[in-house]
């Protein structure tokens, strides 16, 4: 099936009507760099929420869930599932430290928590490192998705697809900024939840796949099912489950899942109305993110099991598309274009641009965001207007669009992004979580921990590269032990993390703490409380200072990690509730939707004792 008459209506139609939503919540996001980038901060937790997981709904997402699934069954989810923990982390402990704070970026978090040249020059090359050079890898990996998405549905090549799709997210994110942003994200998210669903019923219901009974009882998909893999496989048990829910959460950043908060998610909840707001978005965020979209995707990534059983019969049934492209990942548009009747094709597909433009054009306001904020009027142009700064914030969205566009024409697949991605970011999220909480740490432990991560992610590759030899079963042999490439990859990973966080460790005792006037300042400021601070508060009473007030002294940590586990059980109940309704294991699931009502009762009375304004 190729797109007909209708299915192009449907896709004009979608563009028409993004441009339109854009274009009229961009009045007045012009005025200053506050509503350019924080929408005045002013904004509803429910429209926060969806734009956070609006903008991780991205073209590549499928396509990333379809890879994990043919390569290592449902249970390689746990890959991304893990981050759970960190997500709720975020929302009941760092979600009212962020909006506290009153910061335009997270990265200007630098000079409010650390002092001198060094807290300067870690905001300075992190706007840069961040806003462009990581947000043009990010952009470029969601771009490679639609490449795919236009090769095989639209019969575009990729150098116009892109540029069309890039035009029309400059047009409306360059305008109106975040505002803009947030207002089509509710559209888009809405929009491309509808083509996950349909797709998966068209898909099932195929005469290929039978129906969901058949596709899990068919053997193409046998041992693909566990929601947990099995221990009597233990590579593929550490690989993709143990090591992920142990280590990987609290250890890796990772955009939309970072540690402590941050990247746009710190965008989203600076831009909340107060705390309350903050807390709330994110909340909706994760619920959204982990419990309700992931099952559309893992069906049609089963299905493909059935009818493209390995890459070559993708690369025979599609020859008009470049090879290079055609790797697992392809499979999610290949079933798409296989089993959708006109009209719904064109509506999917436009669901899946929707995903596409969503994520970029947070990812372009967030970098632009850092651009402007934390390098240009920081350190280029510290005099600049408001006007000045609006006007450089959209050349630095069009820089970026271009030099992503650029990127995604020599990328592969997602799978290969996803994994990069979360190499460089290993062993420095523990101290993106103890930062807040310990007044030890310093400017020269985050510097270290970005050195070390870096250096370390390139000896492991370097490894890799002299003594691997690829095999067709995607087993790998490296210093001469056989292992699966999964496996081997989380090797790398713990082994980056173990050195990087001893590095950074060593690095924050061989040097100085913070002056005690930053210290004091931040603390009076966020109110973190907890042991970690108790050396500061302490001889600040010494001296005769008070930090806060009495109303303030009590430590709500503890609460916020009980309501963290809560949340977690009710999330993870829902999702795999969920799963055993569609496997027909019905008991089980009336079980696990029990435990998410009860635990989410639960949440409700532990959230009310947490000190949030």
């Amino acid at each position: 099936m190729v797109l007909q008459t209708i299915d192009w209506i449907f896709v004009a139609l979608f563009f028409l009507v993004l441009l339109t939503i854009g274009l009229l919540a961009a009045r007045d996001a012009g005025k200053n760099t506050a509503s350019f980038f924080l929408s005045s901060r002013n904004m509803p937790w429910w429209l926060l929420g969806v734009s956070m997981v609006a903008t991780t709904f991205s073209a590549d997402t499928p396509n990333l869930v379809t890879d994990m699934v043919r390569t290592g069954g449902v249970a390689a989810n746990w890959l991304w599932w893990a981050f759970l923990l960190t997500g709720m982390l975020t929302v009941f402990v760092y979600a009212k430290l962020w909006n506290r704070s009153k910061v335009m970026t997270d990265l200007e978090f630098y000079e409010l928590r650390y002092s001198g040249k060094m807290a300067a020059f870690l905001r300075g090359f992190r706007a840069i490192y961040l806003g462009f050079f990581f947000n043009v890898m990010v952009i470029a990996s969601v771009s490679l998705a639609f490449i795919k998405i236009a090769g095989v549905m639209l019969g575009l090549q990729p150098a116009p697809a892109l540029i069309i799709a890039a035009v029309v997210v400059v047009i409306y994110s360059g305008l109106g900024g975040l505002k803009s942003i947030l207002w089509t994200d509710l559209f888009q998210f809405s929009f491309a939840m509808a083509g996950a669903i349909i797709a998966a019923v068209f898909v099932a219901r195929s005469p290929e796949i039978g129906g969901l009974t058949a596709l899990f009882s068919n053997p193409a998909v046998a041992g693909k099912l566990r929601l947990i893999p099995e221990i009597s496989n233990p590579e593929l048990f550490l690989s993709i489950f143990l090591i992920p829910i142990a280590v990987q959460w609290w250890a890796a950043w990772y955009p939309g899942a970072e540690p402590g908060g941050g990247g746009y998610i710190a965008q989203r909840m600076l831009s909340a109305k107060n705390e309350s707001h903050a807390v709330g978005a994110t909340l909706l965020f994760n619920f959204f993110h982990y419990a309700l979209r992931p099952w559309p995707w893992i069906i049609v990534g089963l299905g493909s099991l059935i009818v493209f059983p390995d890459i070559q019969s993708m690369v025979t049934t599609f020859p008009d598309v470049a090879e290079q492209y055609i790797k697992n990942d392809f499979a999610y548009p290949a079933m798409l274009r296989e089993f959708l009747p006109a009209g719904i094709l064109g509506l999917v597909v436009a669901s899946l641009i929707a995903a596409f433009m969503s994520t970029v054009a947070s990812q372009l306001n967030w970098g632009s965001s850092y651009l402007v904020n934390d390098f240009y009027s920081r350190f280029y142009n510290p005099k600049a207007t408001e006007k000045q700064k609006v006007a450089f914030g959209r050349i630095s969205t069009i820089t970026l669009m271009v030099f992503s566009v650029l990127l995604a024409l020599v990328l592969q697949n997602a799978l290969q992004a996803f994994q990069y991605l979360l190499m460089i970011g290993a062993g420095t999220g523990l101290i993106y979580i103890l930062r807040w909480f310990w007044w030890r740490v310093n400017s020269y432990s985050e510097l270290s921990a970005m050195i070390a991560a870096g250096f370390f992610s390139l000896v492991f590759i370097l490894i890799e590269n002299f003594a691997l030899v690829q095999l067709p079963d995607e087993k790998v042999e490296v210093l001469g032990i056989l292992t699966t490439a999964t496996y081997w990859g989380m090797i790398k990973f713990v082994g980056v993390v173990i050195l990087t966080s001893i590095s950074w460790l060593l690095v924050t005792f061989l040097t100085r703490p913070e002056n005690d006037e930053t210290l004091r300042s931040f603390y009076r400021k966020i109110r973190p409380g907890g042991p970690g601070w108790e050396v500061v508060v302490t001889k600040a009473r010494s001296q005769g200072i008070e930090l806060i007030k009495d109303k303030d002294l009590r430590w709500d940590v503890p609460t916020g990690i009980v309501c963290m586990i809560l949340g977690c059980i009710m999330i993870y109940s829902t999702l795999f509730a969920i799963g055993n309704f569609l496997y027909s294991n019905n008991t089980l699931a009336f079980i696990l939707v029990g435990l998410a009502v009860v635990s989410g009762f639960l949440l409700t009375r532990f959230w009310k004792k947490l000190r949030i304004a």
